[in-house]
């Protein structure tokens, strides 16, 4: 049996910014994510929610012997260690970091959406996940990352990053 391909996103707009991506790609090698491959980092427009600054987004590629809500528990210490409090809906955060893709799993209940509900609406997440994935493909959609871009809605702006080379 095959580890299936695992993809999490990551976003912060609070703080170093840069220094809440690192500290999550390690939060997630240590509790299990075998990271393989990583985005550059992008600069992306707030989508919905408040007035705010800018993200910082970059998708990770990798396996794991975790399950997929193992997973997302990971995810979802990673985000608690840089501090991050749920008060308003698509409102700034420390650290963002989401499971959008687990093998071909699909899976719905209260704790977990597999794939990520809105994964093929976003473009601060189909940009770098088609960089380092563009032949992914969406379980339930039957399209591939790349194909979900260029039907992508979203038209908010996503631009590389051009901070520290040490980003990755």
């Amino acid at each position: 049996m095959s580890t299936p391909a695992v993809f999490i996103g990551l976003g912060s707009n609070l703080g170093d910014r840069e220094e809440a991506l690192a500290q999550a790609r390690a939060a997630l090698r240590a509790a299990g994510f075998v990271e393989s491959t990583a985005s550059a980092l992008y600069l992306t427009e707030p989508v919905g929610g408040p007035p705010q600054g800018w993200f910082l987004n970059q998708v990770l590629g990798g396996t794991t012997a975790l399950t997929p809500e193992q997973t997302m528990q990971a995810c979802l210490q990673a985000e608690r260690a840089r501090g991050r409090e749920r008060t308003v809906r698509n409102g700034p955060r420390t650290l963002d970091a989401d499971l959008l893709l687990f093998g071909d799993e699909v899976r719905e209940s209260a704790r977990l959406v597999l794939p990520h509900p809105r994964l093929h609406e976003r473009r601060f997440v189909l940009v770098p996940l088609v960089e380092i994935a563009p032949s992914a493909r969406h379980p339930r959609l039957g399209l591939t990352a790349r194909e979900l871009l260029a039907r992508c809605p979203d038209r908010s702006e996503v631009r590389l990053f051009e901070g520290a080379p040490s980003a990755r």
